[in-house]
């Protein structure tokens, strides 16, 4: 359940500092608009843990880069989120993770598992892909556990591009991360 606070104000990580900390309420800002969003449903969570899950397996095998489930992305004072899953070269992460544990540019795949609420579906398609994709993310997909099925977006002209939609017994395989190939169903719980 996600809320948007539009009260014409224009939020930054300054003023989300400034809340009483609430166990399993998430604040992200995206182009100065402050959504609160509750934890999410239980399949949401283990889609999660099972592309981290499939990302960390390759990651450990190449050495390339780390994934993180749920880590602080701070692009800016008025673009701040939480994406579900992310994965980064070791070579960004150098460039961009800051003392206090977040990373302060774009990381090289991020990954939205939608939830149930249109709104937040809407934040997932629309808000945060073009803020992804201002931001020079390389790959984002958007997994939808209802459905069982993947959309990929790529960086393509300078911005992210819907590529493709897989199914459940579709494989996924990214440029991005070489070898990396899984099916689909994976991903999702049974």
């Amino acid at each position: 359940m996600s809320q948007m606070l539009n009260t014409g104000v224009r939020w930054t990580i300054h003023d989300v500092e400034l809340f009483a900390e609430n166990e399993g309420t998430r604040y992200e800002i995206v182009d100065g608009e402050l959504f609160v969003t509750r934890a999410p449903h239980f399949k949401h969570q283990q889609t999660c843990g099972r592309i981290f899950q499939q990302l960390n397996i390759w990651s450990e095998s190449t050495g390339l880069g780390e994934a993180v489930i749920n880590p602080g992305v701070l692009f800016s004072e008025s673009d701040n989120v939480i994406p579900d899953v992310v994965w980064a070269t070791k070579e960004t992460l150098a460039l961009t993770l800051d003392e206090a544990g977040h990373l302060t540019s774009a990381p090289d795949l991020v990954v939205e598992v939608l939830s149930l609420s249109n709104s937040e579906q809407k934040r997932d398609k629309e808000a945060k892909l073009k803020l992804y994709s201002s931001r020079g993310v390389k790959e984002y997909w958007i997994a939808d556990w209802r459905s069982r099925q993947l959309e990929v977006y790529r960086r393509e002209d300078n911005q992210l591009k819907l590529v493709e939609t897989l199914f459940s017994s579709n494989i996924i395989i990214s440029f991005f991360l070489p070898g990396f190939s899984c099916t689909v169903n994976q991903f999702f719980p049974i």
